[in-house]
């Protein structure tokens, strides 16, 4: 499905009103992120599958959502304009995957990224058009030519960026807490946590995250997410740690029953849980990475990244 995104250019254009994350994103967790995603956007019902979402009338409040700020205010230069190829940019993503990305209900791409690259392509005023494609086969279709631009939850890793260019990040997966809100639980430290239970999946990144940095702890280990939270919300564990944009849901659905919050702070170690996902580009459209660098750098100045980061994240993972 393509979609296209209209600009200061050409108004006359229609436009639409991880675990492991990337290639080995599991299908389970794109249908426990849907329940958010629908009600953020005002979709309607989740799918069957999902997790039910909050009533729809629990609008976030804005003022306690924390929206992560990844650039450097040090950073900024001279305005970097896009270079003019004489037809659209042609951005890939995939429809499976909300928050981030997801068909929309009048079946058009949107979701978190494809709504911020609307905004980046009104900030460079250029024409940019979108298309979904199956996740595994998008660096494919950049590398043959079948686009200009990956937006997309691929990490950013250096595999990635010894075949391809990108973006600094924006967006990233932090790793959290979660514990029963009526139990008094201390925020998670080093000293607190001895002698506490923690739920965590076994032999994964937040589990050598724990070993490595709350020695202390008592991990209970898991086989999914869904057992480590159900472990807290039954009182058989104290806490829960895992990725940030799972607990958030979690915690803002039905299916916590109101039990449970994320408690303490984000944690964002690159070698534990990755530097996060940015715009790719072919290795020799450079130039277009500086542009769309740039751009993402203006839409967070203006206040653009805040307005969809609430749009799409009425329960902030940080």
């Amino acid at each position: 499905m393509s979609q296209t995104i209209s600009t200061p250019r050409q108004r006359s254009i229609a436009s639409a009103g991880a675990s492991s994350r990337g290639a080995t994103m599991a299908a389970g967790t794109r249908v426990f992120l849907a329940g958010l995603a629908l009600c953020a956007a005002g979709a309607g019902p989740a799918h069957s599958q999902a997790r039910s979402p909050a009533p729809a009338s629990a609008q976030p409040d804005r003022a306690r959502v924390t929206v992560p700020n990844f650039w450097n205010p040090r950073s900024r230069g001279e305005r970097v304009e896009a270079p003019q190829t004489g037809r659209a940019v042609r951005f890939l993503t995939d429809d499976e995957f909300p928050p981030l990305h997801f068909s929309g209900p009048d079946g058009n791409p949107t979701g978190f990224v494809v709504e911020l690259t609307r905004a980046v392509c009104e900030k460079l005023s250029i024409v940019c058009t979108v298309q979904a494609r199956r996740f595994d086969t998008l660096l494919d279709s950049l590398a043959e030519r079948q686009g200009d631009v990956v937006a997309a939850a691929i990490p950013l890793t250096p595999a990635l960026r010894a075949r391809f260019a990108a973006t600094r990040p924006y967006f990233r997966w932090p790793a959290r807490f979660a514990a029963r809100t009526d139990r008094g639980l201390p925020v998670p430290s080093a000293g607190t946590l001895a002698g506490k239970s923690v739920a965590v999946l076994g032999a994964s990144a937040h589990a050598a995250y724990l070993k490595a940095f709350f020695p202390k702890a008592e991990l209970k280990d898991v086989p999914d997410l869904a057992a480590a939270e159900g472990a807290v919300k039954r009182g058989e564990a104290d806490y829960v740690f895992a990725d940030g944009l799972n607990l958030a849901l979690w915690v803002g659905g039905q299916e916590a029953g109101d039990c449970c919050a994320l408690i303490g702070g984000d944690y964002l170690e690159n070698r534990y849980f990755g530097e996060g996902i940015g715009l790719v580009t072919r290795q020799e459209d450079a130039a277009l990475s500086r542009a769309l660098d740039d751009a993402l750098q203006r839409v967070w100045d203006d206040g653009k990244y805040a307005e969809l980061y609430l749009r799409f994240f009425p329960v902030s993972p940080f």
